[in-house]
């Protein structure tokens, strides 16, 4: 049976167990998951606190913060005693922390390998519920000169234009090109329509003098395939 205490206001917890208070007396370390969605979140209801809540919201997510990144507002708005509110301040929050490690991977302007690739591309495409395709051109020794966007589609698959692809490149004068796009399925190994592709744009690189290093094919934490590593391209 839970105790009263269980129930209790967080203004009733000792100091040094308030999330606000616990994070300025011993840092934001020392903070639970819990405790910083209970930040976010700033109030609980009559039948749980705010810490509760946030309990509850990564139970829903199977403690898994990666997952919750995915899930909007209408899904937040599913956990009881969450609003729309409450489920904006999260989305919001975590936005930020995608962005933050979006800004990480742009450090990296040498592409090395297709782990770099992998990297670059990550934080962009971790969270989606669809499929995009985006190109990375690059100069001669390998420096990004631009990423951009060809497409986007649903669960199952997008379609990138060839003319779209080489017409960036063309433009920006690019000496190679990487293709990328995400399987949200989990699931990074390629379809017949993705070898197609690459075969396609690897012809027609040649053409224009560009080389085609890879294609690569995200897939979740941070796995991911490469057509160079596997010898396709």
């Amino acid at each position: 049976m839970e105790s009263s205490i269980d129930k209790l206001s967080i203004k009733l917890w000792a100091e040094d167990d308030r999330p606000r208070e616990k994070l300025l007396l011993k840092g934001k370390h020392s903070l639970s998951n819990a405790e910083i969605l209970a930040i976010l979140i700033s109030t609980g209801t009559k039948e749980e606190s705010a810490v509760d809540l946030g309990k509850k919201i990564l139970a829903a997510c199977s403690n898994n913060l990666n997952d919750l990144a995915k899930f909007s507002v209408s899904d937040l708005k599913k956990i009881r005693g969450i609003g729309e509110a409450k489920a904006i301040s999260i989305i919001a929050a975590l936005e930020i922390g995608r962005r933050r490690n979006d800004e990480d991977a742009k450090k990296t302007v040498i592409i090395k390998s297709s782990k770099h690739v992998a990297q670059y591309f990550h934080s962009l495409m971790c969270d989606l519920k669809h499929e995009e395709f985006w190109i990375l051109l690059l100069a001669k020794n390998n420096k990004v000169i631009s990423r951009k966007k060809i497409s986007e589609g649903g669960i199952s698959g997008t379609v990138a234009d060839l003319k779209i692809i080489f017409k960036h490149a063309v433009d920006e004068l690019a000496s190679g090109l990487i293709l990328c796009h995400n399987h949200p399925s989990g699931n990074i190994k390629p379809s017949e329509s993705d070898i197609k592709l690459t075969k396609q744009t690897k012809e027609a690189a040649k053409l224009m003098d560009i080389t085609l290093q890879d294609h690569i094919i995200l897939g979740e934490n941070e796995l991911y395939y490469s057509f160079a590593d596997e010898g396709i391209i």
